[in-house]
């Protein structure tokens, strides 16, 4: 990518933190639109995304052009103040095109058809739907690049399609051979000498379909692989377009949180902005440390400010229950968002659809109108997000701790076939992130390559699968005085899913104090193992201490008695168990005292998030109760504009942004 990536997201430079949501006008007669600007100028709405699902309004039959209420759309909202990120409407193919040009549509490992009156039913890997995707990609950014509305453009939507159709399969080929070169080579990445699966022909490789069996998990690894690469290129190919029309213009698309699909370090480093749809569970306890998971890795894949594209002002349509979010809460996540390095808070979407599949999804401008709580609460935020703008955007996060993160290991260590199918990395991540969160300790997340000097403390909560480059840079960083922290199935496998000599990489062995045994004992459901101190859950593992261990936390009974459940040796720490929350907390937060590194605040009551930004700190309570948080000196909150000495008293889902 050519484009340097620096301030994107511009209203940063004007002080301004971006507020809006998805609109879609296509939906309602104009006399609505009218009436929309009007209420979004009320609720402080600053920018509209524009076309994300309007390829059948723009082009309503192959190669026609409908632009005129899309003309409309953009002088209106220019005329008002409005921010345009335009969208290309790529993500859901007219019906027209899956009629015509079957081949565009993609199957599943089954070979069913994935058909269009859906949305994201498009093969990746067809050239027919690439040619019209950039024909009108191509025509949008020519008509529209120079309007004055237009302030950023947002590619495609939610990139999430799988295909196992015969296109693709001929382009998973393509894929192999450039990163094999001969069918040697992938016969030895993949194993296939196991179960007789050697390939002599290019021709015979297919991506993975129903088997008798297991597949061959080298190749599903692959071909996770291809798919996000396969997607990128999609969406690379649509970005150049733009950017060649609109250099000085920021691109971005939009992730899923956590989303195991894509590759998102690679397809952050190809975005100018990155951003993310987040959708947290109000009915779930552990909502906001799961808010601020997605949060810190969007933020650490960006390196800096990034945007939420999409949140729920109220309730969802996809849930099995869908309730609204209670009074106050949708200001408290979105200010959590801000807290945690968010340049712009917007919604899916302005006005709640009437018809459709999400009909019943909550929207700024809900069913019962401006009067209803929804807009109420958007507009109180609308005016909160204008009062921290000038102090808060484009301002960083400083983190002492490194949360690893590689979604290849993510891939290979959740296939089938593994010791238990009750260990899933998403959770184990979580674990983690939570037990520092809650420890109010600021984390960035880091690929397991990058440049790791920075910081105190490290963690790899599981990282089943590392390559030796990975392996290299931990062992130099914990040579340059860093503190490792890694728990159980770290370092197994390499890039190609081989287990490495022992079950665990030598070097890593050698450098945690682990001698020659290494057993894997998974825990059944429901399960715990006794250890020193603290009850351990999921996993165990039969190992025996070196000589050079300086500490030991053992097993308590069982077939593993006195062994150890945790062993250091210097500044490197193993866990081969997963301690329940609170051991796990506090063994981390003891950690990370010992590495020098101190929570953003002590004293904090129960379900009080602090995070520093910049020069301000955030205050956020998650709790229904209210709450008082001790803090010497005197402070100004933003929010309220009044001064605060010795104490900030929080009320229910209540919120502070406080400046010296």
């Amino acid at each position: 990518m050519d484009r340097p990536r620096g301030p994107v997201l511009a209203d940063a430079a004007r002080g301004r933190i971006l507020f809006g949501g998805d609109y879609n006008p296509e939906q309602w007669p104009e006399e609505t639109w009218h009436e929309d600007v009007r209420l979004m100028k009320e609720a402080g709405v600053n920018t509209v995304t524009l076309g994300v699902f309007s390829w059948a309004r723009l082009e309503p039959r192959p190669g026609e052009r409908e632009f005129g209420w899309l003309d409309t759309l953009m002088d209106l909202m220019h005329d008002n103040g409005v921010g345009v990120v335009l969208a290309t409407p790529t993500a859901s193919p007219p019906p027209w095109m899956g009629r015509l040009h079957p081949e565009t549509l993609p199957r599943d490992a089954d070979g069913h058809v994935e058909w269009w009156g859906g949305r994201q039913h498009f093969s990746h890997s067809s050239a027919v739907y690439r040619r019209y995707a950039a024909a009108i990609t191509e025509d949008l950014a020519a008509r529209y690049g120079s309007h004055p509305a237009l302030t950023m453009w947002h590619i495609n939507n939610e990139y999430c399609t799988f295909d196992h159709g015969d296109e693709a399969a001929a382009a998973f080929r393509r894929w192999l051979r450039d990163r094999y070169g001969t069918l040697d080579a992938l016969n030895t990445a993949w194993g296939t000498a196991f179960w007789s699966q050697g390939y002599d022909c290019w021709e015979g490789v297919l991506p993975p379909r129903r088997a008798h069996y297991l597949n061959n998990p080298s190749q599903v690894l692959d071909f996770r692989r291809f798919t996000s690469d396969m997607l990128l290129e999609c969406f690379t190919a649509e970005r150049d377009i733009v950017a060649r029309h609109t250099p000085h213009i920021p691109v971005t698309t939009n992730f899923m949180p956590l989303w195991t699909g894509q590759d998102g370090w690679r397809w952050a480093e190809e975005e100018d902005v990155v951003s993310v749809d987040l959708y947290p569970d109000s009915l779930d306890p552990l909502a906001p440390r799961s808010a601020a998971l997605v949060q810190d890795l969007t933020r650490s894949q960006a390196r800096g400010p990034w945007m939420v594209m999409e949140q729920a002002a109220g309730g969802v349509n996809w849930r099995g229950v869908n309730q609204p979010k209670p009074r106050g809460l949708n200001r408290l996540w979105s200010l959590q968002a801000v807290a945690r390095g968010a340049d712009a808070v917007c919604y899916f979407q302005w006005r709640q659809s009437r018809q459709g599949a999400e009909k019943f999804h909550s929207a700024m401008l809900g069913h019962a109108g401006p009067r209803g709580r929804a807009f109420q609460e958007v507009k109180r935020l609308g005016a909160d997000l204008a009062r921290i703008g000038g102090e808060v955007a484009g301002t960083g996060i400083g983190a002492d701790v490194a949360v690893l993160h590689d979604w290849h290991a993510w891939w290979a260590g959740d296939q089938q076939g593994r010791p238990s199918t009750e260990v899933e990395y998403g959770a184990v991540l979580s674990a983690w992130h939570g037990a520092l969160w809650e420890s109010a300790v600021t984390c960035d997340f880091a690929h397991p390559e990058h440049d790791l000097s920075g910081y105190r403390m490290v963690v790899a909560p599981q990282l089943y699968l590392l390559t030796d480059a990975a392996v290299d840079n931990l062992l130099a960083y914990v040579r340059g005085g860093g503190t490792l922290v890694a728990g159980f199935l770290t370092g197994t496998a390499d890039q190609d899913d081989r287990i490495r000599p022992g079950g665990m990489d030598p070097r890593l062995r050698e450098l945690f104090g682990i001698g020659v045994l290494h057993e894997w004992w998974p825990l059944p459901p429901g399960e715990h193992v006794d250890c020193e101190g603290f009850s351990g859950t999921l996993w165990s593992e039969e190992i025996d201490a070196a000589d050079t261990v300086s500490e030991t936390l053992a097993y308590r009974g069982g077939e593993l008695d006195g062994m150890p459940a945790v062993l250091r040796r210097d500044r490197a720490w193993y866990l081969s168990t997963l301690p329940e929350p609170r051991a796990l907390r506090d063994l981390l937060a003891r950690i990370a005292a010992g590495a020098g590194v101190r929570p953003v605040l002590d004293g904090l009551p129960p379900g009080v998030e602090a995070v520093r930004r910049g020069g301000l700190l955030f205050l956020l309570n998650h709790g229904r109760a209210p709450v008082t948080v001790p803090l010497p000196g005197r402070h100004l909150d933003l929010l309220s504009g009044t001064a605060v000495t010795d104490g900030v008293a929080l009320g229910r889902y209540g919120a502070a942004v406080l400046r010296p």
